[in-house]
């Protein structure tokens, strides 16, 4: 590793020992779950490199905004809207913690039986393993569910925090309930940043973003194909890594991926022909949490969408709109884009269960995995109406719930194998 990010490391007040040992492990099983693909696309080469140099390079970057003085936001959901900071040359990087490795240090402050993504991403804070958490100037929260918003409290006393508060409706008053939260945001990264948001930055910001999600969506468009031009280990990394790259070359990259794919649908070249298609729907699976798709793949069959955070929410229903002729028009604009993401928060969700249903056919699907983070409230008793509802359209169906751990890869394997049995 080059002197110059470990100098970088230690700055940023990073555990080098401990951090060490988590990089270690992280090649190996890169290279059992990605690079053991057969006929991967050329394009990938670039995000397997991001990946591969995941603490460093985009580190140098953001530590480099910093010194600037130009705010790098952390955030762990999706809907901080990063146009705002983007406007002002800041940037949002999502930190939600997808390993085992940093829950033990979290469940010194935190209830062992709460979600695994919110001891996670505590942990690599307090155990100061994540550069992206300590390069961060704020920590953006927003109060989804229950468990994070408690935990939102604990971790200020660690970092800086700025909060948003959600609405649980999506009625009248909770759209301008959420409106007004996002005036807020834009104000406190003013503040932040000493600039003001201008109608001409927030328009080129928003359009910036706007590109990014039309290439996400066209990647989304061309796993319709059957053959699936790309595995879904591939795609959903790169739904992961939307999350903290540079926001105009990972679009480059995108589209560059996107025109290699569009040449294999042509050629009718694909990943798992005549494989089970399965749309996964659930919870976020955040780096580097691939074990679910990994293991449905391992069982032979393709995943062709995700219905969560990290993948169709992400990027799906946010195009925001141009359209008006000031600063609180487009900040209206961001406001009604991004209420648009279907979580499990909010009541009623009859959206959400509209789209897995319309996903199911868009997608040519054999069946629906919905997945559960083990001690995740919401989606956990939302799956049991979603489940409902799948059945009732003859829809194949399999409710799993895991942690971050490899304890019981091969249960999941087993029930993984019995389903794709009965809907092959």
């Amino acid at each position: 590793m080059a002197e110059d990010i470990r100098e970088i490391w230690k700055d940023l007040n990073i555990d080098l020992e401990r951090h060490d040992q988590l990089l270690e492990a992280l090649p190996q099983v890169y290279e059992e779950i990605f690079l053991s693909q057969e006929n991967r696309p050329k394009a990938m080469e670039y995000f397997d490199a991001v990946v591969a140099d995941i603490h460093g390079a985009r580190i140098k970057e953001l530590y480099e905004l910093r010194k600037q003085g130009k705010p790098v936001l952390g955030t762990f959901c999706v809907y901080v809207p990063e146009e705002i900071p983007l406007a002002v040359g800041g940037v949002c990087v999502g930190l939600c913690g997808g390993a085992e490795f940093p829950i033990p240090d979290a469940e010194k402050h935190l209830p062992r039986d709460l979600c695994p993504l919110i001891k996670s991403s505590f942990g690599f804070l307090v155990a100061r393993l994540c550069p992206y958490c300590q390069v961060s100037t704020v920590i953006v929260g927003e109060n989804t569910c229950d468990g994070k918003k408690k935990m939102y409290e604990i971790m200020s006393k660690h970092k800086d925090m700025y909060i948003m508060e959600m609405p649980q409706v999506k009625d009248e008053d909770g759209k301008e309930y959420w409106y007004r939260q996002v005036v807020k945001f834009k104000n406190f990264v003013e503040e932040l940043s000493g600039e003001k948001i201008t109608y001409e930055n927030l328009k080129e910001a928003i359009e910036r973003v706007n590109k990014k999600r039309k290439a996400l969506e066209k990647l989304y468009e061309l796993r319709k194909e059957d053959p699936a031009p790309i595995s879904g280990r591939d795609a959903n990394l790169i739904a992961q890594i939307a999350f903290y790259d540079d926001v105009d070359r990972f679009t480059n990259q995108v589209e560059k991926l996107n025109e290699e794919l569009e040449e294999r649908v042509n050629d009718g070249i694909g990943v798992a022909e005549n494989a089970p298609r399965i749309l996964v729907a659930g919870t976020p699976m955040p780096i580097p949490h691939w074990k679910l798709l990994y293991v449905v793949e391992s069982c032979g069959a393709v995943v062709v969408c995700e219905e969560s955070c990290t993948g169709s929410r992400y990027f799906e229903g946010k195009q925001v709109s141009t359209d008006g002729d000031d600063v609180n028009d487009l900040l209206k604009n961001i406001a009604d884009a991004y209420l648009n993401t279907n979580c499990a928060i909010f009541t009623p969700n009859e959206e959400r269960i509209e789209d897995i249903i319309n996903k199911y056919d868009e997608y040519n699907c054999d069946g629906v995995i919905l997945y559960n983070l083990k001690f995740c409230q919401p989606y956990s008793v939302e799956h049991a109406k979603i489940e409902e509802a799948l059945k009732e359209e003859d829809i194949p169906v399999l409710k799993l719930e895991s942690d971050y751990s490899d304890e019981d890869i091969g249960q999941l394997k087993l029930r993984v194998e019995t389903f794709l049995e009965s809907v092959s």
